[in-house]
Order: structure tokens, then C-alpha cells, then sequence
């Protein structure tokens, strides 16, 4: 475990510092425990001094690299102890008013000088911890023995220290040097029919691993001249496991851009083959591995229906497997970068935002660390991105000197760069990095996803003086290593990301002992096995699993992670886990801090769940459960609970206000979820919350939210008629919730009758008055006669979306023009409107037209509307869409230059000219029945045009 001992241990030492210290072991006031505890701390200081020390000398002395996997394993333990005592300090208030009705005889024992102190309850639990102490005081002895033994010494200043990233996340593809001929010649073999009218050509793109085959296919893949060649592109990562059902449902589902549930192949198929039918395709096969020539024309079977032309891009580092694919020795091999086009990506990321004359000595240590990159794009970037937040020369000296590069491994290949590129991480992102393991090769992840784990496992640390949030810690964190090149950005999903292949093998590597993988298939031949010693473990879903693929897990009587991956699913189907599972093995992992069981068949949680007292983060997605047990809210610890699309959940526990620690709750699409658990408000810790449901009563009020200050993202506030007293809607405290980005208010659809009262709900929605850095906002079946003021108002400067939908006794629009950001307006079932005026642009300014961002617009279901004062420009309008305005007559506006798609759908009395539309390219007309709609101007751009049910129609 190169590296990760001493830099990752200091971490962890940290933690246990900041909680030797708390104020949370001021209840353990047993003297033995006390004095105990101290010589915890003493003795785990003196170990700190030598941890530098341990990790150099790791490398060449099996015994150092003994004595620091037991030290990370009393850690951990210890750790999991004084967790014990913070969580009973947290439960303590509610235990001493319990004590004082009933005193015990063991409570009339303790002096009454220390009945402040100490409860009944504490003191049972102190008695109980004590043997747990002693074990841990022993173990700690004898590894601070074998510490001097060992000749460990104190390092005078740390291996590294962190700085603040200079620059945001990375979000694009940096530039790609030195494959400017290798991206010509693929083109020109895709491009290439190869004389066959039938035959789908394979390219294979062979390397070794870090050379850039992945970067390479995602040049060639987003080529233009490719773009326009091929009619359906589609990019599939295939890895160690060629699953054939996995894979077909990816081209599948890339090729048709949704999503399929089916899982049966034949089915999957059939579906491909047609969807492949008749047109030139290409798709790329990225880092296959398998050899298997059966299992390749299985699944080659599909691609036959495609057109003449149709081309795969195979990328494997084997050459064998590309003779096997492409039927011959015809392939493209990717050499090591030239010594030049390695410097320039080295530079890339170590000079990001520096003057690269300005340090004439850095850039000569820099030409010669460049010279032990061997031409790999991939330990250019890495070192580069160690190296960028470094300007002292040592610094770079000590990458350049480093017995890294000749340390011999016989037990690996991780390649020497990567090691010192781990080597040199802060401790903190060590340990961050090294926790990623859990994910197999070519797992997409969301950073959101993957920073609440990390605060789960406790390892982002709290930022000076509380000043950040620690998601935002752990959002630097993420950007720290997506910046030094550990991440980067998936080529199948922009919004995800991925470690490459070798970063992934660096990972398992150094976080092999506690750290595992479960593979999909038990008779698989993994790298690792199951010990006693795992902290941190995931395995992958099976449609039936059976309990033996479960029972190693029994060892791990300390697991902190038990996780189902993946964590996401684009599809919603259901996996079978048997109950023994969670009736019998979960109870028995009391330490874990993860637990993840989304998308199984799962009807109900034991009532021992609340047995896990440590647990933080806590994910049943997408599960059939009704009822979570009561006994749940006495997870105190519980930071994260995901319920998303529990469709049949219809309450939440008793007792839910004492999770006080809570941060994210999500139960989006719970739809069967009618009523709030009582006293909301309690949990002012809550940044994530989906939504809202406003009850009646005052403990279930709108007001509940006054004191959730921390709500970030989206939120959905339902039920509004139930808010009768607007002072409540005040209380709600909206204007005050800074990092709210997306908002829904939503009146129940059953209320349009004379029970509104249209006066009330106008204050209502005067007085929800958001925050101005709101991005997106939604008002649905409001019952008002007209919209407050600040709707429309430019200070929303940040609102980029605004929806108004069936607010049925509006007999006006908002005005709206002047929000300068605003791109997309949606405008539904606003039977009250007549016409659309001049109100609707706000008051002109000189300086600024009105609606100058708009690209999107749409009017929906407008019984009523008839007239479009429509003599103002929508500069950059590029979608217009009128559906089901049956009394729509007047022309549309008359200037609409970046217009690019038109639908009018149901207007059958439209009766006016088309304006000018230099760009329109598409443009549907349908259920316009009495329309004559002629072309006022170019239509030279046309690509699409389509007309249904049209009797009288002119250009």
C-alpha cells in the first residue's frame, strides 16, 4: 500500500484529535476512561511524528508497511469508539429526563457530587466501553513500542501541505497534442468503404495503457466531417467484463437516446437491429479486453442491418484482440508521444495560469521530470497537475529526485509517475481518492453523489472556523483531483465522471486492504479477496441475488460502507434481494457509516435498523418500501437519506424532527407521500430538501421552513391552499434561503371552484417572494387574479427558466421582459388570458429590449386567448412553440432572426403570414384546419417540414 500509510494516517490522526478534545467526552467522566483517553492522545501524538518517516520507508521494509496496516486498523477502531461517545453525548439530554423519572439502584451508587455529570445510562455505557478501551490502550502500547524498534523517526517538516486550487473545475477536454496525423489517418479509414457494399468495418486503436487510445477515439468520434458521415454515433465503454446484455442495451440506449428496462438479449436485439436499419453508423467499443471470438459475433449479430459504410472503432491495449475483431493484422497502433508534445501537455498543466518565462529554473527541472514520462500523455498530466500549485524549486526537485522512480515493485505496474502522483497528495485527498476504489473500472459517478459519501465516511475535514459548508469542502476537494487528472470527464455521459483505466488500478492498489469490490459474478476471479480487515465495500446489483454471494461480508464485523452500485440508475426496474440480508447480516455491521440497497424489491427496514448508530448516509431509492420503521429517527448521525421515486412510501417515521443532523433529504416522486412529518423546522441542518407538503395544521405549516436557512438546489413547496394565515407564508422566511436555485409552488389542481380565495392567495405569493439568485421558478394552479409584483421583476437577473402553469383566473400575463437572463418561458392553461400586450414586455428602456436572452418559448392550452401584440423583437428566440390555442388570430412577431423551430399545433383560426426566418429549419404545422399561413420571407434554411390535417395552406 505505497504512500498511502503515513499521509493518509495523519488524516485520520486528525480526526481523532478533534474528537479526543471534544466537548462530547465531557459526560465520560469515569476516571479510568478519562485517563485512558489521555493516554490515547499522548500516545497517538508521539506516533503522528514518525508517520512521514514510516511512509518513505514503507517502500524497502516489509515490517514498516506491517506496523502501518495494523496502525490503520487500531485507528479505524478507535475511531469507531469515540464515535460511540460523540453519539452518546448527542442522545444524552433525552436520557438524563428519561433517568430522573425511574432512578436505578446503580444511579443511587455514584456520589452525589457527580450526578451533574453523569446518568445512569452514561454510566452503564462507560462500563461497557471500558473493555473496548483497554483492548485499543494495549494494542496502542505495543505499536508505539515496535515504533522505536523499528527506528522510526520524527521528520522535521510535513512531505506536503495543501493549497487552494487556483482555478474552477476542469469542464471541457483540455487540447490534445501530437495526434494530429493519427486522428487523419482513422478518419480516413472511417471514411473509407473498403469496396464492400455489406461488410461493417472494424478499426481497432491499439496501445498501452496511458497513451491515449480513449483520447484519440473521442477526437476522431467528434470530427465534424464524422459527424456529418455517419447518421448515428453511439460510444460504449466495455472493460474487463463483456457482459453482452450490458453492452447491447448501452449502444442501444445511446443509439435511440432513452432508455430500455428490457433485459432479455434477444429482445435487445431485435430492438438494436431495427433501430440500425438502413443507416451508417458508427460506434465505439472503448478498452475491450475480452477474446472470446463467440462472444464477439453474438454480439456483432445486430450491426449487420446497418448500411454500407457503417464503421466500429475498437480501442484495446492487447493486439490480439484487435486481430480477433477486425478479422485481420489491419490496425491502428498508438505510439508514446514525441519528448515535445509530452512537454506541452506537461506544461498544459503545470504552468496553467503562470509564465512559463517567468520560471526559467522550474522549467528546466520541469524538461527533465518530463523525460521520466516515457511519452504518456496520461503521467504528463498528472504530474503536471501535481506540480501546478508548487512554485519552489525544492519542490519540484523533490518529484524530479524521488526514489519513486526506481523503487522495484514486483507486485504491481502502476506506473512510477502515477505513484509519485499519488505519493504527493495532501493526506486528506489521499484518503478521498483511495475510497474510490469501491468503483469498478469505467463507473460513472456524480460528484454531488460522491462528496456526501465522503462527508458519510468522515473524510472532509470542517474548514477554519466553520466558514464552508462541508459539501463545498468536498466540492474543492473533487476539483483538486479532477484538476491533478485522478478524475475526468466521462465520454459517455458530460455530466459524469470517470478514472481512467490505470488511475483505477492505482486506487485498488494503495486501498487494497481495506477497500473491496464485489464482482457481479461470485465465480469471478478477482485481484483481492474478502478480509476481515475491509472497511469500505460495493458490489454489483444481480436481477436474483442469492444470500452466499453475501456471506464473506459476516467477516467484516467493522464494514463502514455496504454499498449497491450502481448508486444511479437511468432505468427503473426492480432487483430481488433476499430478506436475510437485511433482517439478519445488516443488523450485525453496527459500524457502518454507508448503506445503499436502491432499485431492490425491498417492502420493509427491521426495527433494528436503528441499531446502526453511526450510520450517515442512508439510500432506498427506487424501492417498493411503504413505511420506514419509527425506530429510524434514532439514527442521529444520519446526514444523507435518499428516498427518490418511492412511489408507494406514504409516510415518514415518528420522531423524524430528532434527526437533527440530517443535511439531504430527497423524496422526490414519492407520490403517495401526502403529509410532513411534524416540526420540520427542527432539522436546521437541512440543505437538500425535494419537498415540501404544506398540512393544516401549525406543526405540519408552511412556517416550518423559516428556520432552514441552509436549503440549497431544488425545492417544491405543494398544498399551498392550506396556507389560510399569510403571515405562515412570511415565516416562511424564502427571501432569505440564498442558495435555492429551482422553485416550484403548486396549489392543489382540485381547488379551481368559488372555495379560493383569490385575495389570499395573492398575499400568499407576495409574501413567498424567493431569494433573487433563484435560477428557475414554476408557479402551478395558482388561484389568484393577478400575479404579485416581484414576478417579472429584474432583479432576478440570475432566472434563466420560468414556468406558469394553470393559473386559471389570471386574466394577465406578468411582465416579464425584463429579466435579462431568462431563456426559456413556458406559458400553460391560462384560461383567463385574451390577449398578450405590451404588459407582458414590462416597461421599455433604452438600454435594454426587452427579453434579450430568450431561446425558448412555448404557450400551451390558451382557450381563450385571441390577440398577440407582438411588435417587439425576440433577438435570440431560436424555439417557438403554440399548441391548442383554438382563438389564436392574429400574426405572430414579425422579427424573429435566430428562429430555428417552429410548431403551431391546433390554432385552426391562425390566419396570418409567416415573418421573415432566415434560420428556421424546422417547422411543424398540424390541427390547423381554417389556417392560411404564407411565407412572409426566406425559408431557404428549411430542413424538416411537416403538415397533418391541413385543408387550406399557402406558402
Amino acid at each position: 500500500m505505497d504512500a498511502v500509510g503515513g499521509a493518509v494516517l495523519s488524516a485520520l490522526f486528525g480526526v481523532l484529535f478533534d474528537k479526543l478534545t471534544s466537548a462530547d467526552l465531557t459526560f465520560a467522566r469515569r476516571e479510568q476512561i478519562h485517563s485512558e483517553l489521555k493516554k490515547w492522545e499522548k500516545t497517538l501524538m508521539k506516533i503522528n511524528a514518525v508517520l512521514d518517516d514510516a511512509e518513505e520507508k514503507q517502500m524497502s521494509n516489509r515490517f514498516v508497511k506491517i506496523w502501518l496496516s495494523e496502525l490503520r486498523d487500531l485507528a479505524y477502531d478507535a475511531d469507531d469508539i469515540l464515535d460511540e461517545f460523540a453519539t452518546q453525548a448527542a442522545l444524552r439530554p433525552n436520557l438524563i429526563s428519561e433517568s430522573q423519572g425511574s432512578p436505578s439502584k446503580v444511579w443511587s451508587l455514584i456520589p452525589i457530587c457527580c450526578t451533574t455529570l453523569i446518568s445512569p445510562t452514561d454510566f452503564m455505557f462507560n462500563v461497557e466501553m471500558g473493555s473496548k478501551i483497554k483492548d485499543i490502550t494495549a494494542r496502542l502500547m505495543d505499536i508505539s513500542t515496535r515504533r522505536i524498534e523499528l527506528g522510526l523517526e520524527k521528520v522535521s517538516e510535513p512531505v506536503s501541505t495543501w493549497q487552494r486550487p487556483p482555478t474552477t473545475c476542469l469542464v471541457n477536454e483540455p487540447c490534445v497534442y501530437g495526434r494530429d496525423k493519427d486522428e487523419k489517418m482513422i478518419v480516413d479509414l472511417l471514411l473509407w468503404d473498403g469496396g464492400s457494399e455489406s461488410k461493417v468495418g472494424v478499426v481497432p486503436i491499439v496501445g498501452m495503457g496511458g497513451v491515449g487510445k480513449t483520447t484519440l477515439a473521442r477526437l476522431v468520434f467528434n470530427d465534424e466531417t464524422i459527424k456529418q458521415y455517419f447518421t448515428l454515433r453511439a460510444w460504449v465503454c466495455v472493460s474487463d467484463e463483456f457482459d453482452i446484455i450490458r453492452i447491447t442495451k448501452a449502444i442501444l440506449d445511446s443509439i435511440t437516446t432513452q432508455t430500455t428496462a428490457l433485459n432479455d438479449l434477444n429482445q435487445l436485439q431485435v430492438k438494436l437491429s431495427d433501430a440500425l436499419a438502413g443507416k451508417r453508423f458508427l460506434l465505439v467499443l472503448d478498452d475491450v479486453w475480452n477474446k472470446n471470438y463467440g462472444d464477439w459475433v453474438l454480439l456483432r449479430s445486430p450491426f449487420s442491418t446497418g448500411a454500407a459504410g457503417s464503421k466500429i472503432i475498437v480501442t484495446t491495449r492487447d493486439a490480439e484482440v484487435a486481430r480477433m475483431m477486425a478479422g485481420s493484422d489491419n490496425y491502428h497502433y498508438v505510439k508514446a508521444l514525441s519528448y515535445d508534445d509530452c512537454w506541452s501537455v506537461f506544461v498544459q498543466h503545470a504552468f496553467e495560469n503562470r509564465n512559463i518565462c517567468a520560471h526559467p529554473s522550474l522549467e528546466v527541472i520541469g524538461k527533465k521530470i518530463v523525460q521520466k514520462c516515457g511519452g504518456l500523455p496520461l503521467a504528463a498530466k498528472t504530474l503536471g497537475g501535481l506540480l501546478r500549485s508548487k512554485s519552489k524549486d525544492d519542490e519540484w526537485e523533490d518529484v524530479l529526485y524521488s526514489k519513486i522512480w526506481n523503487f522495484p515493485d514486483k507486485e504491481s505496474d502502476i506506473l512510477p509517475a502515477l505513484r509519485l502522483s499519488y505519493h504527493y497528495l495532501p493526506s486528506h485527498l489521499k484518503r478521498c481518492f483511495a475510497y474510490c476504489s469501491i468503483f469498478p473500472k469505467d463507473y460513472e459517478f456524480d460528484k454531488k453523489e460522491l462528496v456526501l459519501l465522503w462527508m458519510a465516511e468522515g473524510l472532509i475535514q470542517q474548514s477554519p472556523k466553520g466558514k464552508k459548508q462541508m459539501e463545498d469542502m468536498g466540492s474543492d476537494y473533487f476539483c483538486e483531483l479532477l484538476s491533478r487528472s485522478f478524475f475526468q470527464l466521462s465520454s459517455c455521459n458530460g455530466s459524469r465522471f470517470v478514472m481512467h483505466d490505470l488511475i483505477n488500478d492505482l486506487a485498488q492498489y494503495v486501498s487494497e486492504e481495506i477497500c473491496f469490490h464485489l464482482e457481479d459474478s461470485l465465480d469471478s476471479n478477482q485481484k483481492h479477496t474478502f478480509s476481515g480487515s475491509v472497511r469500505h465495500s460495493s458490489f454489483a446489483r444481480c436481477k436474483y441475488e442469492v444470500f452466499r454471494k453475501f456471506e464473506d461480508f459476516y467477516k467484516a464485523k467493522n464494514l463502514r460502507t455496504f454499498l449497491a452500485l450502481p448508486i444511479h440508475m437511468q432505468y427503473y426496474d426492480f432487483f430481488h434481494l433476499t430478506a436475510k440480508v437485511s433482517h439478519d447480516l445488516l443488523p450485525k455491521l453496527r459500524y457502518l457509516r454507508v448503506l445503499s440497497l436502491s432499485h431492490y424489491e425491498i417492502r420493509e427496514l427491521p426495527n433494528s435498523i436503528c441499531d446502526l448508530k453511526h450510520l450517515r448516509y442512508l439510500n432506498l431509492a427506487c424501492t417498493i418500501i411503504q413505511e420506514l420503521p419509527d425506530s429510524l429517527s434514532d439514527l442521529h448521525n444520519l446526514q444523507t437519506l435518499v428516498l427518490f421515486r418511492c412511489r408507494r412510501l406514504n409516510r415518514l417515521p415518528r420522531g423524524f424532527k430528532n434527526l437533527i443532523n440530517l443535511r439531504h433529504l430527497d423524496i422526490a416522486h414519492t407520490h403517495q407521500l401526502e403529509v410532513m412529518p411534524p416540526q420540520m423546522g427542527k432539522l436546521k441542518m437541512l440543505q437538500t430538501l425535494s419537498k415540501f407538503i404544506v398540512g393544516k395544521s401549525k406543526e405540519l405549516g408552511i412556517k416550518e421552513l423559516g428556520d432552514l436557512l441552509h436549503l440549497r438546489g431544488k425545492l417544491s413547496i405543494l398544498d399551498l391552499q392550506n396556507v389560510v394565515d399569510i403571515q405562515d407564508a412570511r415565516d416562511a422566511n424564502l427571501k432569505d434561503k440564498h442558495h435555492l436555485e429551482e422553485l416550484l409552488m403548486e396549489w392543489s389542481s382540485n381547488m379551481f371552484d368559488d372555495s379560493q380565495n383569490e385575495t389570499i392567495e395573492l398575499n400568499v405569493l407576495h409574501f413567498l417572494q424567493p431569494n433573487t439568485n433563484l435560477k428557475k421558478l414554476t408557479i402551478q394552479s395558482y388561484g389568484g387574479l393577478t400575479f404579485p409584483y416581484w414576478i417579472g421583476d429584474p432583479s432576478f437577473s440570475k432566472m434563466v427558466c420560468l414556468e406558469l402553469n394553470y393559473c386559471r383566473k389570471c386574466t394577465l400575463l406578468p411582465s416579464l421582459g425584463r429579466l435579462s437572463s431568462l431563456k426559456k418561458l413556458c406559458v400553460k392553461g391560462m384560461q383567463g388570458v385574451k390577449s398578450v400586450g405590451i404588459e407582458f414586455y414590462g416597461e421599455p428602456s433604452l438600454c435594454v429590449k426587452p427579453f434579450p436572452s430568450l431561446e425558448f418559448l412555448r404557450f400551451e392550452d390558451m382557450p381563450e386567448w385571441e390577440e398577440w401584440s407582438s411588435s417587439e423583437s425576440y433577438p435570440r428566440l431560436r424555439e417557438l412553440e403554440i399548441h391548442h390555442c383554438p382563438k389564436l388570430i392574429q400574426k405572430l412577431p414579425s422579427h424573429l432572426p435566430s428562429l430555428v423551430k417552429l410548431d403551431i399545433i391546433d390554432c385552426p383560426k391562425l390566419m396570418a403570414p409567416l415573418p421573415s426566418l432566415p434560420s428556421l429549419c424546422d417547422l411543424i404545422v398540424a390541427e390547423c384546419n381554417e389556417a392560411m399561413l404564407r411565407s412572409g420571407g426566406d425559408l431557404t434554411s428549411l430542413i424538416t417540414l411537416r403538415l397533418e390535417n391541413i385543408s387550406n395552406l399557402t406558402f
